[in-house]
């Protein structure tokens, strides 16, 4: 009986790739469960669409990762010993690009609606990124449709120069994303310590979370132009959904320790009220002003108008308590650099008592 030669296969930079990609983002989908389990269990009063977001883009995430684990258990245990179907592609690998342009698209999109109320609603600017991100789940999802008509790894070949286009659309929405949030956070500064310390931290957030997604997608667009007959760009495109929820969930989450602040009431700020008046004439003038500026709430200064039997001054300090609780408040971490207030009052007058005017 003659002897069956044993096939050596090397499939370290093919299925061996796709292996580390699918471990890589099943332990970055672990991570997106704690901090979608710290969310919810600690952000219950958010917003409903901000909820509805992250519901939906760990949906998109997760059936994503079931795609790929279903990928990978195709071809190396449904198939395993048939080297036939190393060149067939599998439906799942072709689905799992769709969802994770939906994860980025949403993620993307939540940047961009933060971008609109950090630049004062700037439509020129908000459009420019808009459009970036439109265009990148236009690619994907004009990838998706073709890819779908293929069968084989060699037809699929045809497509690099898309998939080359939406991993470098991809990379350059992120970046163009971090840079636009920090350029009008860097405006946004007071001259006061709190809140530019506040702001400084927010610009760091901002360059961290949008530099892995950036990093990974041009690590995929390096890896498919230089090694095109591999898989290893499939690996880091795998890990990049995972990437965008985790940037989603780690902005949201980290809105407390942003602020430094505890749960219940603890950011205040005073407004001071003074006005001059001259006898009973009735002429006055008001200054105003604000000793801390915090990025949380708003800002209202009021002159209270007092007449005097003599010529005196009245000063009115306004000190108002707001009772907070980490929810939708929270969210205009990245939305509005404002002023947060907090209601006693405190009056001197002249010898003579002041009374109020009706």
């Amino acid at each position: 009986m003659a002897e069956i030669p044993v096939v050596h296969l090397v499939l370290d930079d093919t299925l061996g790739a796709m292996f580390i990609g699918v471990v890589v983002a099943a332990a970055l989908w672990g991570v997106s469960c704690v901090q979608a389990w710290y969310y919810y269990n600690h952000y219950r009063v958010d917003l409903w669409h901000i909820r509805l977001l992250v519901t939906a883009a760990f949906i998109t995430d997760t059936i994503h990762q079931m795609l790929i684990t279903h990928t990978l258990y195709v071809y190396l245990v449904t198939n395993f010993g048939n080297p036939l179907i190393l060149d067939s592609l599998v439906w799942s690998l072709l689905v799992e690009v769709l969802f994770n342009g939906l994860t980025a698209l949403m993620v993307q999109l939540f940047f961009t609606i933060r971008i609109w109320k950090l630049s004062e609603r700037s439509i020129a600017v908000t459009l420019c990124v808009l459009l970036l991100v439109l265009a990148e789940f236009g690619t994907v999802f004009a990838y998706t449709v073709k890819a779908l008509h293929f069968s084989t790894f060699t037809q699929l070949a045809e497509l690099k120069a898309l998939s080359m286009t939406v991993n470098a659309l991809a990379a350059a929405g992120d970046v163009v994303i971090a840079a636009v949030l920090c350029t009008v956070l860097h405006r946004a500064r007071t001259g006061f310590q709190h809140s530019n310390n506040v702001i400084n931290r927010l610009m760091i957030f901002c360059v961290n979370t949008g530099l892995l997604t950036s990093i990974c997608a041009v690590l995929s667009l390096i890896t498919i132009s230089a090694l095109p007959n591999t898989f290893i760009y499939i690996a880091f495109y795998f890990a990049s959904g995972r990437l965008y929820l985790n940037s989603l969930l780690a902005t949201l989450n980290a809105r407390r320790s942003i602020h430094n602040k505890p749960v219940g009431p603890s950011n205040f700020s005073e407004s001071i009220s003074l006005s001059f008046r001259e006898g009973t004439t009735g002429l006055r003038t008001a200054g105003a002003g604000s000793a801390n500026t915090i990025i949380h709430g708003s800002h209202n200064v009021r002159s209270i108008g007092q007449k005097t039997s003599n010529g005196g001054i009245s000063v009115k300090i306004e000190t108002e308590t707001v009772q907070e609780y980490p929810g939708e408040n929270d969210i205009e971490t990245l939305s509005s650099v404002s002023m947060s207030k907090f209601p006693v009052d405190l009056e001197v007058g002249s010898p003579t008592k002041p009374k109020p005017i009706a």
